[in-house]
């Protein structure tokens, strides 16, 4: 029991700091190249890539990795405590 809590431990660890480069990826990809510019005095970003210009719509689902990733972690995390209480008999 203490192993299984131990492993999804450590599981959700590694896989929460992992959200910021997956999602530092997911913009890189979707967005090739952030220019700055300014509309009405406020900075904003453009992208130009080559998939945002083709669909928008394929862009907007790449984006929604990052979400899911986060949400797939958070699904190990139940598992693991689940599993590991009815391994004990808790549950």
């Amino acid at each position: 029991m203490i192993a299984n809590l131990i492993g999804g431990f450590v599981s959700i660890i590694i896989g929460t700091s992992l959200v910021a480069p997956v999602s530092v990826e997911v913009n890189s990809a979707a967005c090739s190249s952030n220019t700055s510019h300014s509309v009405g005095g406020v900075a904003g970003f453009q992208c130009d890539s080559a998939l945002w210009n083709s669909t928008q719509w394929g862009a907007t689902v790449l984006k929604l990795v990052p979400g899911f990733f986060a949400l797939s972690i958070l699904g190990i995390g139940i598992a693991v405590t689940y599993t590991s209480l009815r391994q004990a008999g808790i549950v």
